[in-house]
């Protein structure tokens, strides 16, 4: 098996490649027929249901369950670049919002790993400079990157370069739904084939035998608390308001306050799975990055040499792509509460060439961290080279606002619906 080095990595790039991939079989880490936990979706009819499809495999039509969507499997990724990161495994740009209210010291910084729409997110529009005059888009950074599209991804490269691998589509910013849209680079899901549906049982049997029918309050001096006197109770019209708390059960009973039996129920929408396998699929697309243009240096002049520093910037974006999927591998296959899978054997990375052919490539955590440096190495002499940190920024008073509002209003549990 060849070892994917740096130079090899640039024969690639320059049309000898047309994607890298992995398929990989998965198992429970219980054994093959042990039951696992898809994720859930809500069809609007307050049921929640696995996403189920039929596949074709081997000429024949599969029941499948998706265990992992690309959307998941992306934010798993980028999990796993923040990790390496922040263990400086990896250097490359990585831009957050810092909240340094004491109030909210828990958040800490939000990184543009951890947003959910990336650089383009609502957190970094309602984000300041570090002296907190100049709101990020009207930041000649901000403005610049309102202005990049994928013939010129310069301020993205220089700002944000994941979410040229995982795809952005500023749609939040000053140009609306005409901002720019990257597309994925690298996509990633995980699928369990010839799946077959299970049933998931629960109740809770109350060791204070406290009855259903006592009616509960909201307390009128702490309406998150709660009291069966009425006298004590919160009053509208005259009559005590009957206790409710979001998401939780029976307005009014002792169940709404965590207390008294909950009855044996069945679920069969969504009580798990048993599969023959599980199929992990990985594709970077080496056409996605060819189609990106990078028209200036970092500093904004104009590249002297610009098809070699394109190529450069490319080799960087493959190579963190690269790192992304292996870190990932790394951090194993823990998808959420009872889905734990493991490898079905050897994971292999495979080149697929323009004739169709396949080349199976060797890249490990260690490879693949020197890969990115080096890459980044060739970059930074044609004008664009990654800072760790390219800008910072902090929360805007308006959001550390709404922050606090939020949270009060959670805490009394109110903002729920009426009824």
């Amino acid at each position: 098996m060849t070892k994917l080095d740096i130079d090899h990595l640039h024969r690639l790039i320059d049309h000898a490649g047309v994607a890298f991939r992995i398929r990989q079989r998965l198992q429970p880490a219980g054994g093959p027929g042990d039951k696992v936990f898809p994720p859930t979706y809500s069809t609007g009819e307050n049921t929640l249901r696995y996403a189920t499809e039929t596949r074709r495999v081997d000429g024949a039509a599969i029941e499948a369950v998706l265990l992992d969507s690309v959307a998941s499997q992306a934010n798993r990724m980028e999990e796993a670049l923040l990790a390496a990161w922040q263990q400086r495994k990896l250097d490359f740009p990585v831009i957050g919002v810092a909240f340094d209210d004491p109030a909210l010291a828990d958040l800490g910084t939000i990184t543009a790993l951890q947003a959910p729409h990336r650089i383009a997110d609502a957190i970094l529009r309602d984000a300041t400079s570090s002296d907190g005059k100049t709101l990020f888009r009207d930041m000649p950074e901000g403005r610049a990157y309102t202005d990049a599209s994928p013939r010129n991804a310069t301020a993205v490269y220089k700002l944000c370069p994941t979410a040229l691998i995982f795809g952005v589509w500023d749609s939040t910013g000053p140009k609306g739904g005409q901002g720019a849209k990257f597309g994925r680079v690298v996509s990633s899901e995980i699928v369990a084939i010839g799946a077959a549906p299970g049933s998931k049982v629960g109740s809770r049997i109350d060791p204070l035998a406290i009855q259903a029918n006592v009616p509960v309050y909201h307390r009128k001096d702490d309406e998150s608390d709660w009291t069966i006197d009425p006298a004590e109770a919160k009053q509208d019209k005259g009559k005590p308001v009957l206790f409710s708390r979001r998401g939780a059960e029976g307005k009014g009973k002792a169940s709404a306050v965590n207390h008294s039996n909950v009855a044996p129920t069945i679920d069969t929408f969504a009580g798990g799975i048993t599969f023959d396998y599980a199929m992990h699929t990985v594709v970077l697309s080496l056409p996605a990055l060819r189609k990106l243009r990078f028209a200036t240096r970092l500093d904004g002049k104009p590249l002297a040499a610009r098809d070699a520093a394109e190529r450069a910037a490319r080799v960087s974006l493959a190579a963190l792509a690269l790192a992304a999927i292996v870190h990932q591998r790394a951090q194993g296959y823990d998808l959420r509460s009872r889905c734990l899978l493991v490898p079905d054997g050897a994971m292999t990375l495979e080149v697929v060439r323009p004739d169709g052919t396949v080349e199976s490539v060797e890249l490990g955590v260690d490879a693949a961290n020197e890969l990115v440096a080096s890459a980044e190495r060739t970059a930074r002499a044609a004008g664009l080279g990654w800072d760790r940190e390219p800008l910072a920024l902090k929360a805007a008073p308006k959001l550390i606002a709404l922050i606090k509002k939020s949270r009060a209003e959670a805490m009394t549990g109110a903002g729920g619906d009426e009824d």
